[in-house]
């Protein structure tokens, strides 16, 4: 599965929770906080200052 920005938190962590730490290393430490599962890992990236292509880049290169 290719993870895209569009993705929610929620649905990055049911695909695969190996990704936590990754998400915790780029800043996100509100991983579970309710609000965090519904926001868009763009929106995540974009309030936590985050280059989002980035940080999906290595998602997916960690998840291949």
């Amino acid at each position: 599965m290719t993870i895209t920005k569009d993705m929610t938190i929620g649905e990055l962590i049911r695909t695969d929770e190996n990704v936590i730490p990754i998400l915790l290393g780029a800043g996100m430490h509100c991983l579970g906080c309710p609000a965090s599962q519904a926001e868009s890992l763009e929106e995540a990236a974009m309030v936590h200052g985050i280059d989002v292509d980035e940080l999906v880049g290595q998602i997916n290169d960690f998840l291949s």
